[in-house]
């Protein structure tokens, strides 16, 4: 029988064999985390050398271990309690490894943004995919359709926001004669936002094209409200609370009129407010509410470390920030400028530039007045460090939002400790961008 997304299904969701495989990968000049050390040998064989960090060269991006794994659990532990289900949005990552330590945890499914992020999720087995978007090229639609008619266990949905994409949609699967329906949900937006039908009358009106058109499947609503608001100030929540009570009212609208009677999926929720998604969304009748936050797994010492609503007081443990990049102090022109050898290419910069946390093996830098004022390609101004930050040093960086950090590396170094003098990497992280 063919599974829909909300279909509870049976065993892990992804290829847990394929994953295993990466540790088989042979290791070479193609990843720049990587000493030549590593070179020649596979995943499993470098890491029963038993590398530390002092190995490694800088620029550098580590995850730290005990971090990933109190995220994923506290995640997990707080949608069970909250009575929602989980997709994890994929995307920050695009790290099977990590993909299926959330599904291990209780995830239901991974969430994904385009058709390419789709192909490396399906090349890893993953069961259930939610595209937070519209898919409209015909031909990843035509793949899309080979894809379900191939594997009866795959279950797939995505969005669409107008009548003209339900039109393009259908017409796509038609000329390629699609088997099965592919499942769709009518996405809300607001004004000033990203995608999504303004207003829920308009979302009403896709609703029915979805239900004139054979090749599709009306499963539920769904939007992001963190298009909305950047913010935990109470006009920032008031705006996201409003655009939450309008999912509510749009899933009102529609009820009864789903094709099938499955219960309809409603799904918001990014790493910064899911807490009000469940206070909003959660006890909404004959609904699978599902969040899709993604960041939390790696969390950060930046925009998310101060919006998280587990920082807010949503939650009794606050997640931990496991991203950490790595910088050796290459230039001291001046006495209170430094020039580290990590930049744009290394590190993320667009929701806040790294933060000095401390000299490996050393000194202290939190709370001191030591901080990055810029990024160029390939190199970091450390300011007002002084004498704490020698020519030779190597700093660790807290990093600032992780979907924009995982993309610059194809090989992410796991650490057992990242405050230890000379961490032990205990694993690689391969991503795929």
């Amino acid at each position: 029988m063919d599974q829909t997304f909300v279909s509870s299904g049976t065993g892990p969701g992804i290829d847990t064999g394929a994953v295993a495989a990466l540790a088989d990968e042979v290791l070479d000049w193609r990843f720049k985390a990587l000493p030549p050390a590593a070179w020649g040998s596979t995943v499993r064989d470098y890491l029963a050398t038993g590398p530390t960090l002092a190995g490694f060269g800088t620029p550098l991006l580590t995850l730290d271990a005990a971090a990933l794994d109190h995220n994923v659990r506290t995640m997990a532990d707080w949608c069970a309690k909250a009575g929602v289900a989980l997709a994890p949005h994929g995307k920050t990552t695009m790290a099977p490894a990590l993909w299926q330590a959330q599904l291990d945890a209780g995830s239901h499914g991974i969430t994904l943004a385009n058709l390419p992020q789709v192909r490396v999720a399906r090349a890893f087995g993953v069961r259930r995919i939610l595209l937070a978007n519209t898919l409209l090229d015909p031909a990843g639609l035509g793949w899309l359709a080979g894809e379900l008619a191939a594997d009866p266990s795959f279950a797939f949905v995505s969005w669409v926001d107008s009548t003209e994409s339900v039109r393009l949609m259908d017409e796509a699967l038609r000329a390629v004669g699609a088997e099965r329906p592919v499942e769709v949900l009518v996405e809300l937006g607001g004004p000033g936002g990203r995608t999504g039908a303004r207003g829920v009358d308009a979302a009403v009106e896709v609703a029915a094209a979805v239900l004139r058109a054979p090749t599709l499947r009306l499963a539920g609503i769904g939007g992001y409200e963190g298009a909305l608001a950047h913010d935990a100030g109470a006009d920032g929540l008031a705006t996201v609370r409003g655009y939450l009570r309008a999912l509510a009212d749009l899933h009102g609208r529609l009820a009864g009129g789903y094709a099938d009677g499955a219960p309809p999926i409603v799904t918001a929720g990014g790493s910064a407010y899911f807490d009000l998604v469940v206070e909003e969304l959660a006890a909404l009748p004959e609904a699978s509410v599902v969040l899709r936050s993604g960041a939390y797994v790696a969390h950060d010492d930046g925009f998310y470390r101060g919006i998280s609503p587990l920082g807010r007081g949503a939650g009794p443990t606050p997640f931990r920030g496991a991203l950490h990049g790595w910088a050796r102090v290459v230039s001291r022109p001046e006495p209170q400028l430094a020039l580290l050898d990590a930049g744009k290419r290394d590190l993320p910069f667009d929701e806040g530039l790294p933060e000095p946390q401390l000299v490996r093996g050393g000194t202290v830098l939190t709370g001191t007045a030591a901080r990055v004022t810029a990024l160029n390609d390939q190199h970091a101004f450390l300011r007002d460090a002084g004498d704490l930050a020698p020519v030779g040093a190597v700093l660790r960086l807290g990093v600032s939002h992780p979907c924009t950090a995982f993309d610059k590396w194809t090989m992410i170094p796991v650490l057992d400790d990242a405050s230890a003098a000379d961490p032990k990497v205990t694993g690689l992280i391969r991503t795929y961008f």
